[in-house]
């Protein structure tokens, strides 16, 4: 196998902004792009290989080729044909409803598919762009309900600003929302399960309300405070700096001026590399390369050994594996 690249899955969305295609450079540009999913092995959108001898290829049909190759042999043991992350870009022109998703447990009692813990790193922000993560104050079960009812549940959100670089860790049961203007990369299980929570009783074209799920939120909430909902962290150059770190994905970030090696022999994982800033070449042992530039994601198989990245000048990347 070989480090693999996929075409992109873009999602026109009433809420969607313009910088996606600008980010990645599609041409012609669109508006209305709220989302670029880069990874995805949800069932109405399978990613299709986009480089090399697999080009066309879906990333089910590579699973069921090469399996623990591609995927590494505890990965495959554990998930088993299912691709276990979905990446996503997410640009919002406007505010986004306030959500939470289930837990495993959860998920999989009413829908038969995983939980969704996720994080989201800020690419960039507009003056004032803010998002919500978690709760500020003490709240029951039943005040929420009641607090959705009476239309004062955004009184108990914790709110935060936001600037590019900040990150936010969204472990399953945290209420959580994007605001207008933020734009996003977003690493999370593999599932699309979420609840709708509340909604500034905005209506459709057809003057409906958009329905709630605040029954189904009821019991998915994790109603503790906590004293810190961002994640903080130093950058260093040429080194892998951690992110987050939980049973479904850790997450480093490279800062990166000259090349480096990454050893993957060890892991028994896939990685992923996502490009944030710049350009870099991956190349792996057997002297396969690919250049992934700003915007572009990557996947480096679990049986390629170890790859070298060299930046083109200076580079920042995400990388992602499963522990």
């Amino acid at each position: 196998m070989y480090p693999l690249k996929f075409y992109p899955i873009l999602k026109s969305t009433i809420w969607g902004g313009s910088e996606i295609c600008k980010f990645k450079n599609i041409e012609p540009q669109q508006d209305g792009i709220g989302e670029s999913w880069e990874i995805s092995h949800v069932k109405s959108d399978v990613s299709v290989i986009s480089n090399g001898d697999l080009k066309g290829k879906t990333l089910e049909e590579v699973i069921t080729q090469y399996g623990p190759s591609l995927l590494g042999r505890k990965v495959a043991a554990r998930f088993g044909s299912k691709f276990p992350l979905l990446i996503k870009f997410i640009d919002a022109c406007d505010d986004l409803s306030i959500q939470v998703h289930p837990d495993d447990e959860l998920a999989r009692k009413r829908h038969n598919s995983f939980g969704k813990t996720e994080m989201w790193y800020v690419i960039s922000a507009k003056e004032g762009a803010k998002l919500y993560s978690g709760f500020s104050k003490s709240i029951t079960p039943d005040e929420y309900v009641q607090s959705v009812e009476e239309n004062t549940f955004m009184d108990s959100l914790q709110q935060h600003s936001v600037k590019p670089g900040d990150i936010f860790f969204l472990p399953a049961g945290r209420v959580h929302a994007i605001g207008a203007g933020t734009f996003i990369a977003e690493i999370q299980q593999t599932s699309d399960i979420t609840y709708r929570i509340y909604d500034y009783n905005r209506k459709d074209a057809q003057g409906n309300v958009r329905e709630l799920h605040t029954e189904l939120a009821k019991d998915a909430i994790d109603y503790n405070l906590y004293p810190d909902y961002k994640t903080s962290y130093e950058n260093k150059t040429d080194s892998a700096v951690s992110l987050a770190t939980c049973q479904y994905f850790e997450t480093n970030l490279l800062e990166l001026n000259n090349s480096i090696q990454r050893d993957n022999l060890n892991m028994d994982s896939f990685i992923i590399y996502i490009c944030m800033e710049g350009k870099a070449e991956i190349k792996d042992i057997n002297g396969q390369s690919i250049t992934i530039s700003k915007g572009e994601t990557a996947l480096i198989p679990a049986s390629v050994a170890d790859v070298t990245i060299s930046p083109e000048g200076n580079a920042q990347l995400m990388e992602t594996y499963i522990p």
